[in-house]
């Protein structure tokens, strides 16, 4: 059967995934493309093919002709939308965060649990990426050891002009913070936020995270969304036996002018294509067999929390501890 979608948010990322959608994944058509712009969202829909557009997103939600929904609007309208979906019956694929706020998180969870089906599925798709995959297996094949730390670093070419210091770790870090809980398999404990001497009074300066696991493991990430260079996102997992790298996928080396040069994207679309494509192509599948996949509503509410913390580690100066409510069994 042909699932039927709505896609809510005709932007950035809204138009990337009606593209993946319409050109990648069998047995789907888009119903609707809905955003508050409607020449933005007729251009997208001309492009890719979706039979309608619209401008409310709650009446899309709600139509007869819509099986399921993909929420690519700004992240403030991500947890009404969410429950919009669950109140209607129907999965629906939301782009991260799944809330700014971790209370909204709880809402979206109380709600999920009440209707008893998993229906939400937060777009962290490093789960899906090759490089993310294969690192972990390669860490639960046991070769590595016990993992011990993982250093990750994620930068962008630059900040957008209404960037604020706060959302390297509210924005940027959350694909981080739910990558690492997934490759180590564990939670976190605590978080400490750090910055570069001299450079404090800029908004868009870097940020330096540390954050420990329950089970003992250091993470640190470093943001940097004025990196200048390109869109470049990497990281190291360090066991007792040996490492493994996350690497960027390289298709090409120029050599020219005796220099040997390999090129960078201008955003993250490019570097997590592939993984983009596996996460949606397992949200279908996952709705046509019945056992979810990827990050759930609890993954994104322990990613929200963090990020959470980390705004508050980043003002405060010290480390902040996370106080997690207990974890709900049906998301066991």
């Amino acid at each position: 059967m042909t699932l039927r979608l709505g896609m809510i948010g005709a932007g950035i990322m809204g138009a990337d995934h009606a593209r993946i959608f319409s050109e990648q994944i069998p047995g789907v058509s888009l119903q609707f493309i809905c955003d508050a712009d409607q020449t933005r969202a007729r251009n997208i829909a001309d492009t890719t093919g979706a039979a309608n557009i619209a401008a409310d997103a709650i009446a899309v939600i709600n139509h007869k002709s819509v099986d399921a929904v993909v929420i690519a609007a700004p992240d403030q309208f991500h947890a009404p939308l969410t429950l919009a979906c669950i109140a209607a019956g129907k999965p629906v694929l939301c782009e991260k965060p799944l809330s700014p706020s971790s209370q909204e998180c709880i809402n979206v969870m109380d709600a999920e649990i009440k209707q008893g089906q998993h229906l939400v599925q937060v777009g962290f798709m490093r789960r899906f990426d090759p490089s993310y995959v294969e690192v972990k297996n390669i860490l639960k094949s046991g070769a590595l050891g016990k993992a011990l730390m993982l250093h990750c670093f994620h930068r962008n070419v630059a900040a957008p002009a209404n960037f604020e210091g706060f959302m390297a770790i509210s924005n940027s870090a959350p694909h981080e913070f739910d990558a690492a809980r997934w490759m180590l398999d564990t939670d976190f404990k605590s978080i400490s936020v750090f910055r570069p001497g001299g450079v404090n009074a800029s908004p868009s300066a870097p940020v330096f995270m540390v954050v420990e696991t329950i089970t003992g493991q250091l993470v640190n990430i470093e943001v940097n969304n004025n990196a200048g260079y390109g869109y470049d996102v990497r990281g190291e997992l360090v066991g007792e036996k040996g490492t493994a790298f996350l690497n960027a996928p390289v298709n090409a080396v120029a050599n020219l002018a005796l220099k040997q040069v390999t090129t960078y994207a201008e955003d993250w679309r490019p570097r997590f294509a592939e993984a983009y494509r596996m996460q949606n192509l397992a949200w279908v599948k996952s709705i046509q067999s019945g056992n979810p996949t990827g990050s759930n509503a609890w993954d994104g509410y322990c990613a929200t929390l963090v990020a959470e913390a980390g705004v508050k580690a980043l003002y405060s100066g010290s480390t902040v501890h996370l106080d997690p409510i207990a974890k709900p069994k049906f998301y066991d």
